[in-house]
This record gives structure tokens, C-alpha cells and sequence, in this order.
């Protein structure tokens, strides 16, 4: 177990290099940080002998300190409520690339995984590799039954190492929430626990095979979008092998034009996807950004990198498509219902003043153009009250808003004309009323009655077998607990309590003494 010393020395280490680019300033600042914390800020960056005024570098900041740091930083930059705007849109443009590690390493980590020489997988595999991340490095590759693919390899030790820092991480963020106030609110440890989540899904290269496998089936009805099909007989913990994509990256546009692809079929295409895996499925692509897109000779688009999928479940996919139609729509009063039916919003609060709240975030979008509302803003207008009604945080819907604003952007650069209400209206429109109408409600009740009757027999037994039948003797009454002279427990006898009851004594009276207590 890692002692307190050691989470404070590395928490020191890394403070020192985020106050030497001026990436603590922010909380410095923030009045809404926890003094304590805001004087360890300042401390570091005293140390530092660095000023408050000049560039804030979070991104390079993070890139500095490792692997697990970036990581992080990109999940951070989902978080505006927590890190500030300024860094969460610093933190956007944080690239996930590492320097390679030397190829003898990886093909000695594909060897000892499979357990065999590497010829015995692969007739080629380029030593050089198209790309290197913080996690794994890709290699591109041929099966010895002559297939392309890409050959995905963990970087050795990546995992010990991630291990290492998220239990600083953890410790840090249970220190920092429990400095109570606005940080309490922001649930820090969460944010921790659902980073961890998401990294030991990427660190196991099996589950994001999985993934890859099971929204390929959910967008199989859907034209012009694919995922590569994985090799399960070269896929384990630390090897994943996936079909190889010649197409064009989506970045680059002017590639694209050459190629004579339509931009507007494409960016419909792209949202249409999105919101077939967010709001259908609900199950999507989290890291849906340019360089995890391609484009095929047939303007098919094609996904890779699925280590950050999202997930809700269809109650909640309900009240977001609601939220949003009644923002778009100007119904205020049902928004805020929705809010505090979802228990987003404690229940102390007013949903008139909340709804009020809303109508500021939604009138002046309203009045202009449609094709010039913005997902992001809108989603960023919502952030804004949220800590006047003390919304707790919702990472689940915090991840599809990252998504969604990264679709809104490729589309947007495929075609600036894109109106994205426009284009995702149909679809959404259709979903509300295919889940929220009147066919929906009484399907709805006509499965939960039938399960609930097919319940009972089951719930009928566990009663009998609970409160049988009385019969025979009558049953006796309670009868109160004596403790015996003879118990021990834990092996401790009566000088082991008396010893127990003397150190308890000695403790409260020196909390006592020194004012910690009464």
C-alpha cells in the first residue's frame, strides 16, 4: 500500500512542474477553491519563482509529467465546471503521442503474450510505426493468410506505471473533496473513478476489441459508416489486431476534395452515426476526433481507437432528448422538470427560478439563425448555472458532451453551411416520438405489467419460505442477548478490553485537550 509520504512527494513533483507553466494559476484565482488548497497553489508556485502574469501552458504541462498525465488531461478537458474554460480548451488540443519505444521491445511483448515467435502470426510487420500514443503504439502488418491489419501493442511496464499514478490521483482528489464546498459539489473522486474506468479499458486491449466488435453490430443497419473487423485469433491483454483502413483521414480536407468526395453527404453522415450510437444505442465512440476517422474511396466513414466508448441507459437517454427539444422549442418549464425528475437538481431548489435560469441560456440562441446554434454553446450556457442550483455532476452526460461537440466541429470544417438542427431534427424527432408517444407509454406498461406477473409465483415461494405455515409448537418468543463472561472475540480477552478501553480513553482526552473535540 502506497504510504501518504509518497503520494505527497509525487504530488509535489508534479506541482512543481504545472507552477513552472503557470497551469495552477487558474485555481490560484478561482474564489470558489477551497483556501487550503489555494495556498498549497501558491506555494508551488512560489517555489517555482514564476509569476501569475503570461501564457498558462496545461496542456504542455501534463505532456510533461507522462503518460498517465495526458490521459487525464484529455478527460480534464471535459471538465470545464472543474478546471475553468481557458484550461479545458488549452487541454483540447493535448495530442496523445509519446516517442516510439524501440521495436525489439514490442516484438518481444507480441511473442511472450501469444507465446510464439512473431512469424508464426505475421509473414511482415513494418518496425516503424504509424503511430505512438501514450498507452500502445500501432504497427502495420500482414497476416500470414495475406491480410493488411494494424497491430496495436502496449508499451511495456504501461500498465504498473498508470497503476502507480491513479492511486496518487485517487488519494489527491479524496483530499481535495473532502475539503468540502464548491469541490464537493464537483465530485472530484468521481471524475477519478470514472478516469480509472476508462483507462483500464484501454489497458486491456481485449475489452476494446469488444467494444470495436459490439458497435460494429449496432451500426450495421447503417450506411456509409463502418468499424474494422478484428482478428481474435492475434487479439489479447496486450496485442489487438484490426482489419487495416486505406482511406483518408477526415482532417485532411484537401486530400478529400482532390478525391472528389461530397463534404456535405459526409458531415450529415457523421451526425447521423453520432446519434444513431448516442441516443438509439446508447452505447458510443467517446474519442470520436479527426485522427480516428477515415474516409473510403466510396465516402464510407470508418472508426478506429475504441478504448473510450460512453454509455446511458434509455431513461436518461430520454430526458437528454427532451432537455433538448425543449431548449430548441422554448419550453423552459419542462426543461427544468426534467431536471429535477433526474434529481439533477436538489429539491430544495424552485423549479420556476431554475426554469428562469434556463430561459437566460436558451432565449438569446432563440433569436438568431439556426444554423448558427452551436451544441457547445448551448451545453456550455447549461454549465453556467449549474453551481447557482447546485447540480451535482453527471460524467456520463459530461462525456456526450465532449462527443458532441467534437462532431459539431469536424462537420462544421466538412461543411460550414451544416445546420446541424436541421440535419439531426428527423432523427431526433422520430426517436422522441417512437420512445415518448402514446405507442411507446402503452408498450411500456404492457411489458412492465407482464414482467411484474411473471414476478409473482417466485415472490409467492420466497414469502412461504419466509413465514411458513405455523403449526405444531408454538413458536417461541425473543429472547434477549446476555453477554457470557466467556465470550472473546477477535481472541482478545478481558485484559486485552481493558487495555482497548484505557488507549480509547487516552485518545479522547488528548483530542479533547487539544481542541480538535467539544
Amino acid at each position: 500500500m502506497t504510504t501518504s509520504a509518497v503520494h505527497l512527494i509525487r504530488l509535489a513533483r508534479w506541482g512543481v512542474t504545472l507552477a513552472r507553466r503557470r497551469a495552477l494559476v487558474g485555481i490560484e484565482n478561482d474564489p470558489n477553491a477551497p483556501v487550503a488548497l489555494r495556498q498549497l497553489v501558491r506555494l508551488a508556485r512560489l517555489a517555482t519563482l514564476t509569476g501569475k502574469n503570461g501564457p498558462r501552458d496545461y496542456a504542455g504541462a501534463f505532456r510533461a509529467i507522462g503518460p498517465a498525465a495526458i490521459k487525464l488531461g484529455q478527460s480534464l478537458a471535459t471538465r470545464p465546471d472543474l478546471v475553468g474554460e481557458e484550461a479545458a480548451n488549452n487541454l483540447l488540443s493535448l495530442q496523445d503521442s509519446l516517442p516510439p519505444v524501440p521495436f525489439a521491445q514490442i516484438k518481444a511483448a507480441i511473442e511472450s503474450s501469444f507465446g510464439q515467435p512473431i512469424e508464426k502470426l505475421f509473414s511482415e510487420i513494418d518496425p516503424e510505426p504509424v503511430g505512438a500514443a501514450s498507452i500502445a503504439q500501432v504497427h502495420k502488418a500482414v497476416t500470414t493468410e495475406g491480410r493488411k491489419v494494424a497491430v496495436k501493442v502496449l508499451r511495456p511496464g504501461i500498465r504498473e506505471k498508470f497503476a502507480r499514478d491513479i492511486t496518487t490521483y485517487e488519494w489527491a482528489a479524496a483530499h481535495v473533496e473532502a475539503m468540502g464546498g464548491e469541490f464537493s459539489r464537483l465530485r472530484p473522486r468521481l471524475t477519478i473513478a470514472n478516469f480509472k474506468r476508462w483507462t483500464n479499458s484501454e489497458l486491456d486491449l481485449r475489452r476494446e476489441a469488444a467494444s470495436a466488435s459490439e458497435l460494429a453490430e449496432q451500426m450495421a443497419g447503417v450506411s456509409g459508416y463502418r468499424i474494422p473487423g478484428i482478428d481474435w485469433d492475434r487479439t489479447n491483454g496486450r496485442v489487438m489486431t484490426i482489419e487495416w483502413i486505406d482511406g483518408i483521414k477526415i482532417s485532411r480536407v484537401d486530400e478529400l476534395r482532390t478525391r472528389g468526395h461530397d463534404f456535405a453527404a459526409l458531415s450529415e453522415k457523421l451526425v447521423i452515426s453520432f446519434l444513431t450510437q448516442a441516443i438509439s444505442a446508447g452505447f458510443f465512440h467517446a474519442d470520436m476526433h479527426q485522427g480516428n476517422l477515415f474516409v473510403e474511396d466510396d465516402g464510407t466513414i470508418v472508426a478506429i481507437d475504441f478504448g473510450i466508448m460512453g454509455r446511458i441507459d434509455r431513461r436518461a437517454r430520454q430526458w437528454l432528448a427532451e432537455i433538448l427539444y425543449g431548449l430548441t422549442t422554448g419550453n423552459y418549464q419542462r426543461v427544468a422538470e426534467i431536471h429535477f425528475e433526474a434529481q439533477y437538481v436538489p429539491s430544495y431548489h424552485s423549479v420556476g427560478e431554475f426554469a428562469t435560469a434556463l430561459r437566460a441560456v436558451g432565449e438569446p440562441m432563440r433569436g438568431k439563425p439556426v444554423k448558427e446554434l452551436s451544441v457547445g454553446q448551448m451545453l456550455d450556457g447549461l454549465f453556467a448555472i449549474t453551481r447557482d442550483f447546485d447540480m451535482q455532476t453527471q460524467p456520463h452526460l459530461l462525456l456526450l458532451q465532449k462527443t458532441m461537440v467534437m462532431v459539431e466541429g469536424i462537420a462544421t470544417q466538412l461543411n460550414p453551411d451544416i445546420n446541424m438542427w436541421d440535419t439531426a431534427a428527423p432523427y431526433v424527432r422520430s426517436w422522441i416520438r417512437d420512445e415518448l408517444g402514446p405507442e411507446a407509454a402503452l408498450a411500456d406498461r404492457l411489458k412492465t405489467d407482464t414482467e411484474t406477473l411473471l414476478r409473482l409465483p417466485g415472490l409467492i415461494r420466497r414469502l412461504e419460505e419466509k413465514y411458513p405455515p405455523k403449526g405444531g409448537a408454538p413458536e417461541a418468543p425473543p429472547l434477549p442477548h446476555i453477554p457470557l463472561i466467556t465470550d472473546k472475540r477477535e481472541g482478545r480477552g478481558w485484559l486485552g478490553y481493558v487495555l482497548s478501553g484505557l488507549a480509547g480513553a487516552g485518545a479522547l482526552w488528548g483530542a479533547m485537550a487539544l481542541g480538535w473535540i467539544g
